[in-house]
């Protein structure tokens, strides 16, 4: 195979399953209901490799609006590496990208490739977990009962941009559970738990405050009880990581938080778990 053998198209909504079964092979654990929120996002931001109809490898490009985008899945397949796919796959994210600040989430040995592309570093992300359990705490809500509106306007001061198409379906998808906290009418966080191919996934949890967010936390776990759960933290946010602490949740392992036009505009230290990898 040689690259001019490569062919790089559009993913059909049915290969983004195979696509995730490869991240699952992968250990990256993807939720068992993440491909209808992803896909709903950018339908044309998600590309796999072939050679003689045979896959090779993917690559999401997700465009969120004119000033963001998100490069993830990005996956080879083990027999056809260092063999130009992933160069192929890396080239036609970017250029679908191209005129937007983009994020990703690299693998910490990777940092030098994708800065090569203009990427630079802004924070390591750590995946933690602990077990599931407990008693959830008084002074939460069910998310499903704060206006949309109120959670798209809190989010967006915390992501990057705003991602209504994504979050009216990652909030509501099955086998999952969303948690609010909102005196008075006023959002002070959510948080999400849903049902991934090992344990449970938090993400995103986002709070005003440390109290919030463990109260949050607690809240989730309570819902899985004896089940593993996997929290991604920033470690731009200090409390995040102390928060983990506490709890004595346990560092699994990290990845370099890259953007091409540096970090964007954001509250990070209300961030105490991102979304997903995937995504940002």
């Amino acid at each position: 195979m040689t690259p001019q053998d490569i062919v790089v198209r559009a993913m059909t909504r049915s290969e983004l399953d195979t696509a995730l079964d490869w991240a699952a092979a992968e250990g990256w654990n993807p939720g068992l209901d993440d491909a209808e929120s992803f896909y709903a996002v950018d339908p044309q931001g998600f590309f796999i490799a072939e050679c003689a109809g045979e896959a090779l490898g993917c690559v999401s490009a997700v465009a969120y609006d004119e000033t963001f985008g998100y490069v993830g899945l990005f996956i080879v397949r083990p027999p056809f590496r260092r063999r130009g796919v992933g160069l192929r796959l890396l080239n036609v994210a970017l250029a679908r990208l191209q005129g937007r600040n983009v994020g990703l989430d690299a693998a910490i040995d990777m940092q030098r490739i994708y800065a090569r592309y203009g990427f630079q570093f802004a924070h390591r992300d750590i995946r933690h977990q602990c077990v599931g359990g407990g008693v959830s705490p008084e002074g939460l809500t069910d998310l499903a009962c704060v206006p949309f509106d109120d959670i798209m306007r809190y989010d967006a001061a915390v992501f990057p941009t705003s991602r209504a198409k994504f979050l009216s379906r990652w909030i509501s998808q099955p086998r999952s559970v969303a948690l609010a906290v909102a005196p008075h009418g006023r959002l002070a966080g959510y948080g999400v738990l849903r049902a991934c191919r090992e344990g449970y996934r938090i993400g995103p949890l986002f709070a005003d405050d440390a109290q919030i967010a463990s109260d949050l936390l607690q809240g989730l776990c309570a819902r899985a009880p004896g089940a593993r759960i996997f929290l991604d933290t920033p470690e731009a946010n200090p409390a995040a990581i102390a928060l983990t602490q506490r709890r004595n949740m346990t560092a699994l392992f990290d990845t370099a938080r890259m953007y091409v036009k540096g970090p964007p505009p954001g509250r990070i230290d209300r961030c105490y778990g991102i979304a997903t990898f995937e995504l940002g």
